[in-house]
């Protein structure tokens, strides 16, 4: 049976938080720059983003005649960008899901109700999912698009 206990800090991998004794992860690399996908209705999509990504410290950071970015403000350019419509564009459909990274709990939650406040469809209540990883918690919704957006705080890989 794996414990946390077993796994040393000295090797990076993981450290217990001393106030919780809960797993404190090093952070995950990120490997993909930024994501665009195609809305329906600009103006509406571009006010659920803006309140559902405060919930993760994300916010405005470009804007321009294609569309309309955020990002975290440790990065220096937008990672998650909404497009507007325009003939031959791409439209939204099954199978695309884009995963946000939350910081705890406390943001997959928010995340979760303010995305259902503003209309989202619930896809996945917040809460775990050891049938994914091991320290998976998070949520799902289905944007104004019908795009399955989530939140999800890694406690332990």
């Amino acid at each position: 049976m794996f414990a946390w206990a077993d796994v040393s800090p000295a090797i990076g991998i993981v450290q217990l938080n001393p106030a919780t004794d809960r797993p404190t992860l090093p952070p995950m690399p990120a490997f993909i720059d930024h994501i665009s996908i195609p809305v329906s209705d600009f103006d509406a999509s571009a006010g659920f983003y803006d309140a559902v990504l405060a919930t993760l410290r994300m916010e405005r950071r470009k804007q321009n005649d294609i569309g309309l970015g955020w990002g975290p403000p440790e990065t220096a350019a937008p990672i998650f960008w909404i497009i507007a419509p325009k003939l031959g564009s791409a439209t939204s459909g099954l199978g695309l899901h884009i995963s946000f990274r939350a910081r705890d709990r406390g943001e997959v939650h928010a995340f979760h109700e303010t995305a259902l406040r503003l209309g989202a469809q619930d896809a996945g209540a917040p809460g775990p999912r050891p049938h994914y990883t091991a320290g998976f918690y998070g949520c799902f919704v289905l944007d104004p698009d019908g795009f399955k957006i989530e939140a999800v705080v890694r406690e332990a890989l």
